[in-house]
């Protein structure tokens, strides 16, 4: 990670020079959920000494810990992605009221282009609708310096500071320059009921003081370093803030440029001197014209969204074309890259599980947010549904309730152990209460796979891998009041599809819970297993293995011709071949293969 010992110079990714700047700021306590491409900053944050961190259930409880934290008067902070700000948005929008003791950050990682997210939002609404103010950084370098910041302006104006960051920002990587850090506070109890308690008749006055706030925010946004008017030559000038302030610098590197470190609220005297120096006025950002709503709300005149796109990501090449089309070289043409389609790894857990439910095609499943959202893709094609963390539970619920018990087909939930923590098991306990036939399926690996290893209260570890109570998921099922529980090893296909099969018949809510480790753990990987290789005499072509999706099995097409010199029947299309290289030894291939195809030889 270091870049330059000798001058404090390191080279960090953004979420990594986040949590330098967190842990600078004096920030105390930190809570969050994992989610891309937020996950590194928590997980780099507890690496430094007199900081608390802790992974959530979910983000609704991460902010509020962080309330509470600020509310004991230390500098607190949360994080989580784009999608869970909107779990987070009951204590959010109170918060706004409270404001706190301790400085209060909540760092949202928005998601342009969806590259691990269900939907491409713009979380700057979020801080006009709760009436917060919002940085955002441009790079790792400004990334860090503006925790500092924001911790400062949530201290001076006693309230939350959103912190908006995108995926570029998240894990690009640059130079930031190592501070000193600030002293932390020390904790105490001081109470404050007319300023904390959200009763009505104290909210009604601290709604006022919000308006002020938000007033003295606006003043102090006309001098704030963060936003600075940047010379430059020519008639046209831009408007710009985070990571589309750097496409606009590479595209135009001449133009004048107005950078918004705070993009709510808006300076908005500078943006007016700003217009006024400039014959056409462009502003340039991803997603939704927040800026150039409210810029043309002032009533100053400017382009935006009719040039600029209001989907995905923005680079250098669509900035220049958007802007000047018949400018645009070489220089700036995107690289065209190959595809690369996601799947479940090798020797995954959940693959038996899709492979069951691929066969029973009367089954309507709603699955949920995770690593198993693959079981979509062919050749399992095993997920009907995908909505939100939770929802698989209570999708399935509902359409019970819709279909009636003798209506047609039959309902499955499928959802991970971390997403189950995080907001399933109230679903499961309104689908007991409320009689539902759904089966859920908790696929539980003992870890949040998907964002890359983080501890939940199911997996027995803390954030920082010291030992934790670990929920006992059957007996937490058999309180919610489950009739029917059952275990399974998903890598034993063929035992596994007659419990799937025998659950789903049920009329009574039923819970499966399938247990076995995500094949990526340290500990997985370092264990002795088996690999499995192809028998190539004795393969048919029947591709019962091929229909797993497994990476490490391909399948050879052949000629009839070519069957016939290899000694295949006439008719047999190709075969099947292990890489074994690639084979993490799961052996449900070897479950279903009937001709004895698939040999197995014990591995290093």
């Amino acid at each position: 990670m270091a870049f330059d010992e000798n001058d404090n110079k390191l080279w960090l990714s953004g979420n990594e020079a986040i949590a330098l700047g967190a842990w600078e700021a004096g920030i105390r306590v930190a809570s969050g959920y994992p989610g891309t491409p937020s996950t590194e900053i928590m997980g780099n944050l507890v690496k430094y000494d007199g900081v608390y961190g802790e992974w959530a259930p979910n983000e609704k409880v991460g902010l509020e810990v962080a309330i509470g934290a600020s509310f004991a008067g230390v500098r607190a902070f949360a994080t989580m992605k784009h999608v869970g700000l909107n779990v987070a948005a009951d204590p959010l929008f109170t918060a706004s009221y409270t404001g706190g003791r301790g400085g209060l950050v909540v760092l949202t990682a928005d998601d342009p282009q969806m590259h691990s997210s269900q939907n491409e939002q713009d979380n700057r609404n979020y801080a006009f609708a709760a009436k917060l103010p919002m940085l955002e950084p441009s790079d790792p370098a400004e990334a860090k310096s503006m925790m500092r910041t924001a911790c400062e302006l949530s201290e001076q104006l006693d309230t939350p500071v959103l912190f908006r960051i995108t995926t570029r920002v998240a894990h690009v990587k640059g130079v930031v320059k190592k501070g000193e850090p600030v002293a932390p506070a020390t904790a105490s109890i001081e109470k404050m009921p007319a300023k904390f308690v959200m009763l009505p008749g104290n909210a009604r006055m601290r709604r006022v003081e919000v308006e002020k706030r938000m007033a003295a925010a606006r003043e102090l946004a006309e001098t704030l370093a963060e936003n600075r008017v940047e010379e430059g030559s020519g008639s046209r000038g831009f408007i710009c803030s985070g990571t589309p302030y750097n496409y606009v610098k590479e595209a135009f590197p001449d133009a004048p440029v107005l950078k918004l470190g705070m993009v709510w609220p808006l300076p908005e005297q500078m943006i007016r001197d700003f217009a006024a120096s400039v014959d056409e006025l462009v502003v340039v950002e991803e997603l939704d014209p927040f800026l150039e709503t409210h810029i043309k709300a002032m009533g100053i005149d400017c382009r935006g969204k009719d040039l600029i796109p209001n989907q995905g990501e923005l680079n250098s090449f669509i900035v220049r074309k958007s802007v000047q089309p018949d400018s645009v070289g070489e220089l700036f043409a995107p690289l065209e890259l190959p595809m690369r389609p996601p799947n479940m790894c090798a020797g995954c857990p959940h693959r038996g599980i899709f492979y069951g439910l691929s066969r029973m095609k009367d089954v309507f499943v709603s699955g949920d947010i995770g690593c198993y959202t693959l079981g979509f893709l062919p050749p399992l094609s095993a997920m009907d549904a995908c909505v939100c963390m939770g929802a698989s539970v209570t999708i399935a619920h509902g359409m019970s309730k819709a279909l009636g018990k003798e209506g047609e087909g039959k309902l499955v939930a499928v959802l991970g152990d971390s997403t189950f923590m995080h907001s399933g098991i109230t679903g499961l306990l309104n689908t007991v209460y409320n009689e539902s036939y759904a089966t859920v399926i908790i696929l539980d690996n003992r870890t949040t796979a998907m964002t890359g290893h983080q501890e939940n209260p199911a997996s027995g570890k803390t954030i920082k891998g010291e030992p934790a109570n670990a929920i006992d998921l059957e007996k937490l099922c058999q309180s919610l009041g489950v009739p029917r529980v059952v275990v399974v090893n998903p890598h034993e296909v063929n035992a596994t599809r007659k419990v799937l099969k025998e659950e789903i018949a049920s009329t009574e809510p039923s819970v499966i819970i399938s247990r076995a480790p995500c094949v990526l753990l340290p500990e997985v990987v370092k264990a002795k297993k088996p690999v499995y290789f192809t028998n190539l005499e004795n393969c048919t072509g029947c591709t019962s293995c091929v229909r797993l999706g497994c990476p490490a099995i391909s399948w050879h097409p052949l000629t009839p011709e070519q069957a016939v010199e290899r000694g295949y029947k006439e008719k047999q299309k190709g075969h099947a071949m292990i890489t074994e290289v690639q084979c993490n030894g799961c052996g449900q291939c070897a479950e279903l293969c009937k001709f004895d195809a698939i040999g197995k030889r014990e591995g290093n």
